[in-house]
């Protein structure tokens, strides 16, 4: 076989784009052009790999059987790219992260990354952890942070740090809930009271399992999109919420009304992990970038235990 990985990058693009003119458009080439390509891929594999109608095209079965293996050739030549490029010391590294640590582990982390390697080329994608665990089986991202464990076939993860979860809401409805309950738990929050980020997000469910209440109870607030507008709305009094340590500074600081409460021990927590693929030689990358993440997140978090993160509280008393 003599196909080359312009072809196959042809082909994946006509597979998403179900059209000769978008999947053109995609490529930067012309119809005509794309159109030869995928002719001399088709005579290279020994079948039609798309059937072409008037409007669209659509992959013929023989095409949905070569599709994936077609990605995966992809994605390993991507891969031996970027070794190669590693070797030349011009690295690159694609990294990915949920949006509820992505903006306040980026700045300080890709600053050391920087320091530290000028020469390395950073590719940073903020999605959801189902995302991220796709894109790092397709070879898309050599890496991801997220919240452990990981449960997914071909991947492995590095325990980074501990981020606790405080209580966050209006100093009013912070107030009230003390006069009802000395020490405030988790399972002490009703359904009513709660206000989540939309479904999807991995903090929803950490929370979600903590306070001990389904997805599903009446009352629950969960269309918040970020933590951003979470943390503005319940310092407005539109309910309470679990604030990871992490966001804390950040969070208080953009929202001074935002008041804050530990929760007395043991403390609910999620576990920050860096993912990878088990197929991935652990090279000195994957343990500098371990390194550089946990440095940076312990001292958020400890700025945080220490107090310095929380806007001024209406339950420093009650701390246990």
């Amino acid at each position: 076989m003599n196909f080359t990985l312009r072809q196959l990058r042809y082909f994946i693009a006509l597979a998403e784009q179900r059209n000769f003119g978008r999947a053109a458009e995609v490529c930067h080439v012309s119809q005509p052009a794309l159109s030869v390509q995928i002719r001399a891929l088709e005579d290279c594999v020994g079948g039609r790999l798309v059937e072409r109608r008037a409007r669209d095209v659509v992959l013929t079965p023989f095409g949905r059987t070569v599709l994936p293996l077609v990605q995966q050739v992809l994605a390993n030549a991507e891969r031996l790219d970027r070794f190669a490029q590693a070797q030349a010391g011009e690295g690159t590294l694609s990294l990915g992260l949920i949006p509820t640590m992505a903006p306040y582990l980026l700045p300080g982390v890709l600053a050391e990354l920087r320091a530290r390697n000028l020469s390395l080329k950073i590719h940073v994608r903020e999605a959801r952890t189902e995302q991220l665990l796709a894109a790092l089986n397709k070879g898309e991202l050599d890496a991801a942070v997220l919240a452990l464990p990981v449960a997914q076939a071909g991947l492995t993860a590095v325990e980074l740090f501990e981020d606790r979860f405080l209580l966050a809401g209006s100093a009013a409805r912070l107030e009230r809930l003390q006069q009802e309950t000395a020490r405030i738990r988790p399972t002490d929050l009703q359904p009513a009271q709660l206000m989540l980020l939309e479904d999807g997000h991995c903090l929803t469910d950490q929370a979600l399992e903590v306070c001990g209440h389904d997805r599903n109870a009446a009352g629950i607030n969960m269309g918040a999109s970020s933590l951003g507008t979470l943390s503005r709305l319940v310092a407005a009094g539109f309910g309470m919420t679990l604030m990871p340590e992490l966001a804390a500074r950040a969070e208080a600081a953009a929202v001074p009304d935002l008041c804050l409460h530990r929760f007395p021990m043991p403390e609910p927590r999620r576990i920050v992990g860096l993912a990878r693929r088990i197929s991935t030689y652990r090279e000195s990358w994957f343990d500098d970038l371990v390194a550089v993440i946990r440095q940076v997140g312990t001292g958020i978090v400890s700025e945080a235990r220490g107090g310095e993160a929380n806007p001024p509280s209406v339950e420093d008393q009650t701390r246990a």
